[in-house]
């Protein structure tokens, strides 16, 4: 569960980064590196929203 972990953290990073860029600087940056609603860009969107929601159960790993 630790790797697992470690990939959602680190894709729910890449999506705030993401976001900050659009709302700075009107930039998307898993499209401009992946295009414009491509295949490749769906995954990465849909593997960030996944990943928050994997994360909200990482609320409990707080109180441990």
């Amino acid at each position: 569960m630790k790797v697992l972990y470690n990939i959602v953290l680190t894709l729910v990073i890449v999506g705030a980064l993401n976001w900050l860029l659009i709302g700075l600087f009107n930039f998307d940056l898993v499209a401009t590196l992946f295009g414009t609603m491509s295949v490749l860009s769906r995954i990465i969107y849909s593997l960030v929203g996944i990943s928050g929601i994997i994360s909200i159960g990482l609320y409990s790993k707080i109180n441990e």
